[in-house]
């Protein structure tokens, strides 16, 4: 029997282990804050990475991969604040850049109200795409290497489930911490020095790099002060006033681009000029069609009011105004120069449109569309913008549900390709059974004003209206929420934009780990682990895409996802310590709980009550996530190298988070399908290897 170490041992080691874990915690605190603060900051300053969250995703998977790779090799923590400096430093350079983009499958909106004439113009935009993949990929190597050398600190002393908790709370609290910056609304200069501020922990008894770290996070402070324009920072834009260059109206952008302006909108008042009094115009053509006057007005997308004022003009008794941006409310409030937010006949709901429409059972005499076309994505792991749920035919069916009799639809766009026009009043012709007036004159803000109703329109018509071509479109779904795609597929700008990523990932793997490059030369690809990884970064883009249909596309989906998958996972991981599943058993409850989540219609819970969706909530995000991570947990342990094995498992990742492009294909649910194919897969193999290994000891 050995002896047990002396009390002055043992206390160095409780000390040592807990150094280790505050750490692992700190560094990968940092990981998800700094994503998370990448994916708001980028899009600011690059604009058209807006339309690109889930790169910083892919990329930051990346960097941390290819420093877990080199956990074995010299530290380089000091690269971090450098990577981080240049980073921060090339986004800068290029916001005074105007990229564009000649092709329209992509439907982009890159307005660069903010820059001089004389900035530089650039024709194409994936330069910037590349080049901020490829330095946000490297300002996380040195992360993922830090943490990868103490967990294998604290594996070979037997301590990995002390390291792996560390490890996922840390991520927790970055999440949670981000997400309550976005209600605080900081600043980005608060966002890194939180950043920067943290990674002195990882510095400590380092001189020369703490040393390193303070100049460069000074250099990044400065940079990200220098750089910012935005007055206020919503939960989604960054946000400043501007005036309109044409019509001198007050206006709001946001990340630089004109996003909507506040307009003199009474009838009784006399515009300040020709072009406001023709966007006064056109804001009440849909009241001189309507043959009476609405008593109960729905806005959605109300924005800083404009809509809102032309009800209250038009007489409208109660007007209930939706709007996601506390902050543009809050700008409305107070600069709109009708002032409609103070007006005792209306009331603010600051909530996702969608998300009211599935919990209100009012019923309106007339629902208005606002100008709602979005300049940001839906989540961090979606290709899906802000506002593609809105433009859904089931949106709009949900919309004609809350209609009162003779009840009116009313929808502001500004069209510029025909495709988009014939899909906007498709969907309001199966909403509501009957085919739209289309008023087709441009109004500045908007040159289509579409009006449906089950028993609209009336006799009276202007000489304008046109109707809509009766041509067969492929109508956007909640499946299949891309308005903006000219058709289904994946186009040639978006294919050769995952090529590139796909053989910078490769190449940068093979580069970076030798045990990869030999496994590769002899053949013996690490399948299962590719596949893990490919299906679950499939998986959780489709489960914080679908959330937003419970919850809405606010600010606390993608937190409350994160939160919950990095939760299942911890808890798998325990249970595998605790009480370990057999392999066949935790492999069946995956496909089963993925099979649930196919064909559980979780949209129908939306207009439930808090307690019932977050139980839903859970158990459709939490149940695969659950046993995925039993699974690999129960394949990672069977692996003799598992530096290679995580090497297979990050390729697969970064596979998994381009495949989700092919959504814009297939449709949402289809992603649920590949992750089940790629399960499997990875399911057949490891049990071929297991009859294999059967075998030959037989």
């Amino acid at each position: 029997m050995g002896e047990m170490p002396p009390p002055t041992e043992q206390r160095s080691e409780r000390g040592s282990r807990l150094r280790l874990g505050w750490e692992i915690a700190a560094a990968s605190f940092i990981v998800l804050f700094q994503e998370l603060a990448l994916i708001r900051w980028l899009p600011g300053q690059v604009r058209v990475l807006a339309y690109f969250p889930n790169l910083v995703l892919i990329s930051a998977f990346l960097g941390l991969g290819l420093g877990a790779l080199r956990s074995r090799g010299r530290p380089f923590l000091w690269m971090w604040p450098a990577s981080l400096t240049l980073l921060t430093a090339a986004a800068w350079s290029m916001s005074g850049i105007a990229f564009t983009q000649s092709g329209v499958s992509e439907h982009l909106w890159l307005l660069y109200f903010d820059l001089p004439r004389t900035a530089p113009v650039v024709d194409g935009i994936r330069l910037p795409i590349i080049l901020c993949f490829a330095l946000t990929a490297v300002s996380f190597i040195p992360l993922g290497q830090f943490v990868a050398r103490r967990l294998k600190i604290l594996g070979d002393g037997g301590d990995s489930l002390y390291g792996y908790g560390c490890d996922l709370g840390g991520s927790l609290l970055g999440v949670i911490l981000f997400a309550a910056t976005c209600f605080l609304q900081w600043f980005p200069i608060a966002w890194f020095a939180t950043i920067l501020a943290a990674g002195v922990i990882l510095c400590l008894g380092h001189r020369r790099v703490m040393l390193i770290h303070i100049l460069c996070g000074l250099a990044v402070i400065v940079v990200v002060w220098r750089a910012e324009n935005a007055t206020w920072y919503s939960p989604y834009y960054a946000l400043r006033l501007g005036s309109d260059p044409v019509d001198s109206s007050l206006s709001i952008l946001t990340n630089g681009s004109l996003h909507q302006s506040m307009l003199p909108l009474r009838k009784a008042d006399r515009p300040p000029n020709w072009q406001q009094a023709g966007i006064r115009e056109g804001y009440h053509i849909p009241y001189r069609l309507l043959g009476s006057v609405p008593k109960r007005v729905l806005v959605l997308g109300a924005g800083s009011g404009n809509d809102v004022a032309v009800a209250l003009d038009e007489g409208a008794e109660q007007v209930d105004a939706v709007e996601i941006d506390p902050v543009i409310i809050e700008i409305g409030r107070r600069l709109h120069p009708d002032h409609p937010y103070s007006s005792p006949r209306v009331r603010v709901f600051n909530t996702d449109a969608r998300a009211f429409l599935n919990h209100t059972e009012g019923k309106y005499d007339l629902i208005v569309f606002g100008t709602l076309d979005s300049m940001t994505r839906l989540s961090a792991l979606s290709n899906v913008r802000l506002d593609n749920f809105v433009y859904t035919s089931d949106c709009l069916r949900a919309a004609a549900r809350h209609l009162g009799e003779n009840g009116v639809i009313a929808m502001y766009y500004m069209v510029s390709v025909r495709y988009i026009e014939d899909r906007l009043a498709g969907m309001l012709m199966q909403a509501v059974g009957n085919q739209p007036l289309v008023v087709a004159r441009g109004y500045r803000k908007f040159n289509r004003i579409y009006l449906a109703g089950p028993h609209f329109p009336p006799a009276a018509q202007l000489a304008t209206a046109e109707q809509p071509a009766s041509q067969s479109l492929d109508l956007p779904t909640d499946d299949w929420p891309y308005l903006y795609l000219e058709r289904r597929g994946v186009s040639g700008f978006y294919l050769s934009l995952i090529g590139i990523f796909a053989v910078l990932s490769i190449a940068s793997l093979l580069v970076v780990s030798p045990e990869l490059r030999a496994s590769v030369l002899h053949g013996r690809v690490d399948k299962e682990m590719i596949f893990f990884g490919m299906a679950f970064l499939l998986l959780e883009a489709k489960l914080t895409t679908e959330m937003n249909l419970v919850w809405g596309s606010t600010w606390l989906t993608s937190a409350v996802v994160f939160a919950s998958v990095l939760i299942m996972i911890l808890a798998g991981t325990l249970l595998t310590r605790v009480h370990p599943l057999a392999w066949r058993t935790a492999a069946v409850a995956l496909i089963l709980a993925l099979v649930l989540c196919y064909l559980f219609p979780i949209g129908q819970v939306a207009g439930f009550s808090v307690a019932i969706r977050l139980l839903a909530s859970l158990l459709y995000v939490g149940l695969p996530v659950f046993f995925a991570s039993i699974c690999f947990a129960l394949l990672f342990a069977q692996r003799s190298d598992p530096n290679l094995a995580f090497g297979w498992n990050l390729l697969g990742a970064v596979f998994g988070g381009l495949l989700e492009f092919l959504s814009m294909a297939l449709g949402l649910k289809a992603m649920i399908l590949l992750a089940i194919l790629a399960y499997l897969a990875a399911i057949f193999f490891e049990s071929t290897s297991r009859r294999r290994l059967n075998a030959s000891v037989a």
